[in-house]
């Protein structure tokens, strides 16, 4: 059997392989609201305060809720992330199938990694048309007692595992949270923040590359990509 030795190219999900002007992350916000208002029995506005509390504490929602409050994480995946209408807003996107087509698959592994459960980041690859360019996805579990999701050091190293890869520098990330990319910095993952245009950039910049497209990865990285 070879050995695989090639660099991992790790890439986030949501707001990262679509833009967040396609407005994803505001429906889900809006669900994750209803679950806190309906499950909790709180205000509109309390939900939403406790909503935003968790995700800054745990990065993620779910985390909260299961730590503080018992409830079912995969019941919540039903209600919120698979309730998601996804299909009315991603769509194949052939700049990205592209820019995917023109990574060599010889030099470099591509590996998806997101904060969602695995039915959700399935999903959305396969609505953008780009399911067939990753070679496995890292997901956080909900069917897990205790919840692991980025940033969290064991999360990456979690990722590295599964992806096949020992070596914090043969990691490669884009990811548009800053708090992940300032922790795979640390970790010496070699990391590109991503911005859409007209968001404002960071007080202190996480990582050493800032991208406002997926295309600017040609430049940053081209060592893994096809020359013409």
């Amino acid at each position: 059997m070879v050995e695989d030795n090639r660099p991992v190219f790790f890439f986030d999900i949501d707001n990262c392989l679509y833009p967040k002007s396609k407005k994803v992350h505001t429906q889900m916000g809006r669900l994750i609201d209803e679950y806190f208002v309906k499950h909790l029995e709180l205000s509109q506005e309390d939900a939403y305060k406790l909503h935003m509390e968790y995700y800054k504490t745990y990065g993620l929602a779910i985390e909260g809720l299961v730590r503080h409050h018992r409830i079912d994480a995969m019941e919540y995946n039903r209600q919120v992330d698979d309730a998601l209408p996804l299909e009315s807003f991603i769509f194949p996107d052939p700049q990205l199938r592209k820019l995917l087509e023109d990574m060599d698959k010889t030099k470099v592994k591509l590996w998806l990694f997101t904060n969602a459960y695995k039915t959700h980041g399935e999903r959305v690859v396969r609505l953008l048309g780009i399911e067939d360019f990753f070679e496995g996805i890292t997901f956080c579990d909900y069917a897990e007692p205790i919840l692991l999701c980025k940033p969290h050091p064991d999360m990456f190293k979690k990722a590295m595992r599964q992806a096949g890869i020992s070596e914090f520098d043969k990691c490669y990330f884009v990811d548009d949270s800053v708090l992940n990319c300032a922790k795979a910095e640390e970790l010496g993952w070699h990391t590109a923040n991503l911005l859409e245009e007209g968001e404002p950039l960071p007080a202190e910049k996480p990582c050493k590359y800032q991208a406002r497209h997926l295309e600017d990865l040609r430049k940053y990285f081209p060592q893994f990509f096809k020359t013409v």
